[in-house]
């Protein structure tokens, strides 16, 4: 199996993440020798043996004084069969928005669970976290159990109860001692009755399909190019899909469509464009097309509100009241929510921009259906967000019975432009103060 794997881990604090990571990673001969001296020389005086093997992944001085991950630790590294990138993500409830950055690109999400403590909270959370994000291959990785004795019947019921909280997806359940290696590049004798791949190998063999080449056309303009009076092209990453010249494509929020005449890059000219490249299209039509609008193949969603499944990461809670920054491909917008969330919550909530987007449900498309809230107080990114469905506008209230906060929200979403949107509120305001 050829190709490039993305892989997270995820579990609860002391599960032994970072030992597995380092222990694949020595055992795959994937460390060079600077690092295995300078992790051999901090494994002194700990109590892990001669090799702490966190270490080659507990970067941070902190993470190394207190023996647990903070930041997402990523790692590069290659066997014949494949090349991988992996990402060890903390476990702390404190740091769940770190594991949710650490799996929002992964293909398969390593899930380790304790075999002395079973299946706890932030196990769970960290499931249903991968399953939001749109991951569809899963390792249940059953650790230490060699404090076990490798009993069959306390794995067995690890696995029946995860059956559970991920009903029908792709799990692939292995009993392994990170710390001594079993299970993890090949099958281990204290394991007879364990008859699955070990954790390389089944990394090696894993099948899975990146669809977006098959999904429709999506680019969103990045940039309008005007080198000369004479060329006008728009230039952008392609989310999804393949672009040949010649193709009819459609211009959002307009709606307008065009040809398009050429791929430009700056190699020289291209007869298709596939999804992840970044080319400038001409177009065989004057349209009036700016940063933040999106060419399209097929129809995409139009609208303001929808809703949306939110992982909050801003210490401060999300406030209904307050106006957010939403950004979503090249497009950023002002933004209402409809209820609160606090740190590392994930909540199903209800989203108005002042002006259009264009989208896709995240199912459908992960490019066109995902998007970052920012505080613009801080300019902290507070929350990110997957689009779940669109939803129709609501019938127009009377603004007499409207609450305060409201009929500033509803002034800013009924302007066209950014400075109406501020003039708008402004004259609410002095309304409201009058």
């Amino acid at each position: 199996m050829s190709g490039l794997l993305r892989i997270c881990t995820a579990g609860s604090v002391d599960d032994g993440k970072s030992t597995l990571i380092g222990r694949l990673l020595y055992d795959s001969r994937s460390v060079y020798e600077d690092q295995l001296h300078s992790v051999k020389k901090a494994s002194k005086n700990r109590t892990a043996g001669p090799i702490d093997f966190s270490l080659f992944t507990d970067g941070l001085r902190a993470e190394r004084e207190q023996g647990i991950t903070i930041d997402v630790a990523y790692r590069y590294f290659a066997t014949a069969r494949r090349k991988f990138i992996l990402a060890d993500t903390p476990g702390h409830e404190q740091y769940t928005r770190n594991m949710a950055t650490g799996a929002s690109t992964a293909d398969v999400a390593i899930l380790l669970v304790d075999a002395r403590h079973g299946v706890r909270a932030q196990s769970r959370r960290h499931a249903q976290i991968a399953r939001l994000l749109g991951i569809h291959h899963y390792v249940l990785a059953v650790n230490k159990m060699d404090l076990m004795d490798f009993d069959r019947t306390v794995f067995d019921d690890i696995v029946e109860e995860f059956d559970r909280i991920l009903p029908g997806a792709n799990l692939h359940a292995i009993p392994i001692s990170a710390l001594h290696g079993d299970n993890v590049i090949t099958r281990s004798d204290r394991t007879p009755w364990f008859e699955g791949q070990s954790l390389l190998e089944f990394l090696e063999t894993v099948a899975v399909e990146r669809d977006a080449e098959r999904k429709p056309f999506r680019m969103p303009v990045q940039l309008v190019s005007r080198p000369t009076h004479e060329f006008r092209g728009f230039a952008g990453q392609l989310l999804s899909g393949i672009v040949h010249a010649g193709d009819r494509v459609t211009a959002w929020p307009s709606g307008r469509s065009s040809t398009v005449q050429r791929i430009v890059t700056w190699d020289g000219d291209l007869p298709m464009a596939r999804a992840g490249q970044s080319v400038t299209l001409t177009l065989a039509d004057e349209i009036d097309i700016s940063r933040g609008d999106m060419l399209t193949v097929g129809d995409i969603e139009v609208g303001k509100r929808f809703r949306a499944d939110v992982v909050w990461m801003d210490e401060r809670p999300l406030d209904p009241s307050r106006i957010y920054l939403l950004k979503h491909s090249t497009r950023t917008v002002t933004a209402e929510l409809d209820h609160g969330l606090v740190l590392n919550q994930i909540g199903s909530v209800n989203v108005t921009t002042a002006r259009p987007i264009m989208f896709d449900r995240y199912v459908d498309n992960r490019g066109t259906g995902s998007f970052v809230i920012i505080d613009p107080a801080t300019n902290f990114t507070s929350g990110a967000g997957m689009i779940a469905e669109a939803l129709r506008d609501r019938a127009s209230a009377g603004l007499a019975q409207a609450s305060a906060a409201e009929r500033v929200a509803r002034a800013a979403r009924s302007a066209a432009t950014e400075a109406e949107a501020v003039d708008a509120v402004r004259k609410a305001l002095e309304e409201l103060l009058s």
